[in-house]
């Protein structure tokens, strides 16, 4: 089972690119973000507790989001392994994933950090604002969630290192530029 983090800053393509790993590689595409917006959308009690933090451009607590994840990757045992769009945020959402990944006897192979400019994030932030109705999509929130990935997500970077697992991928130039190269990271692991 190949498991693998997609990993950058709000905006920097992870969705776009765990769409087309999926495609290419068969693996399943768990992202966070989704599972969360479809609690919201859902109306549970969760929900609104997400939105509250989300709308402010805030993390989620880890132990909504662990719980959330370890009932998910359950359900995925028969899979070829796993994209985590946007998990792990925090180190110890890493330390739980590993945990739970080593208590199933499985591991990440890699994270690919899609790097992209602060500048370009806000960018294409923007733009998605204009075209998916995002209500986290704004100036005021996008800045906070920058911010937010600096101070709180981007450390996580260095956990991944330590292990000898961090692949960097440039994320500015084109989708299948950005792909290529992450399509060289997964077949030269494989």
């Amino acid at each position: 089972m190949l498991n693998i983090v997609i990993f950058g800053g709000p905006g920097s393509g992870k969705g776009t690119q765990s769409a087309l790993i999926v495609e290419k590689f068969g693996l399943e595409h768990l992202s966070t973000g989704d599972l969360l917006r479809a609690e919201m959308t859902a109306g549970t009690e969760l929900g609104k507790v997400v939105q509250s933090y989300i709308s402010q451009g805030n993390l989620v607590p880890d132990k909504w989001i662990i719980n959330i994840l370890s009932k998910t990757i359950d359900s995925l045992k028969d899979k070829n392994g796993v994209i985590f769009d946007g998990f792990p945020r925090t180190i110890a959402q890493a330390e739980a994933l590993e945990e739970i990944l080593g208590s199933r006897k499985k591991s990440i192979a890699m994270l690919l950090d899609l790097q992209v400019t602060d500048e370009v994030l806000q960018q294409r932030m923007l733009f998605r604002s204009k075209t998916s109705g995002r209500s986290d999509d704004n100036p005021e929130t996008i800045m906070k969630r920058i911010e937010v990935y600096h101070e709180i997500t981007a450390p996580v970077i260095e956990y991944y290192k330590n292990k000898g697992l961090y692949q960097p991928i440039p994320g500015t130039g084109t989708v299948e530029g950005t792909f290529a190269e992450i399509s060289r990271c997964i077949s030269n692991y494989k």
